[in-house]
């Protein structure tokens, strides 16, 4: 999986931000209000410091995240959101493990290369008559059906 790095032997690491914001930093990092953080956890100052109780809060995130991510699952063959669900479930997990953060980082990247693809003019220009062509194959269905048997339903309900 490329995690966003284009330098062969390129390693993510794990930085504190320092005071600058929505600006480059010295190692190729943008600000908190810029595009992209740095990776690691997100938990307060005050619940990094001490051990005990970020590693509890890393399993509260683990555990909250999981459920998240097995409401989506469910979801999936289920009426509801269940991609949504799952994406949550991973932005969840995202603010306390790097693995987490590259993989809703190079998701975000996928969405966003398949929505310019999805608007260039001759990818959509064949979507619409690929479209076009299926409802009038899905119309002429329909008036062969109503030609060949009319408005009667295929079960008979006078029999029952």
């Amino acid at each position: 999986m490329n995690t966003g790095s284009d330098q062969p032997g390129e390693v993510v690491v794990a930085a504190a931000d320092s005071g600058e914001t929505g600006e480059a930093k010295a190692d190729g990092r943008v600000g908190e209000q810029g595009a992209e953080r740095g990776l690691g956890s997100r938990a307060p100052e005050f619940i990094r410091s001490r051990r005990a109780l970020h590693l509890s809060w890393q399993v509260g995130v683990f555990v909250v995240g999981l459920a998240v991510v097995v409401a989506g699952v469910i979801m999936l063959p289920l009426p509801g959101p269940g991609w949504v669900v799952i994406f949550g479930g991973m932005a969840i997990w995202a603010t306390e493990f790097v693995w987490a953060q590259l993989v809703l980082r190079w998701t975000k990247r996928k969405v966003t290369e398949a929505a310019q693809r999805a608007l260039d003019p001759t990818v959509r220009r064949r979507n619409i008559i690929l479209t076009a062509t299926g409802l009038v194959i899905v119309g002429a269905l329909v008036g062969i059906y109503l030609w060949k048997f009319g408005v009667v339903m295929p079960w008979k309900i006078k029999d029952q």
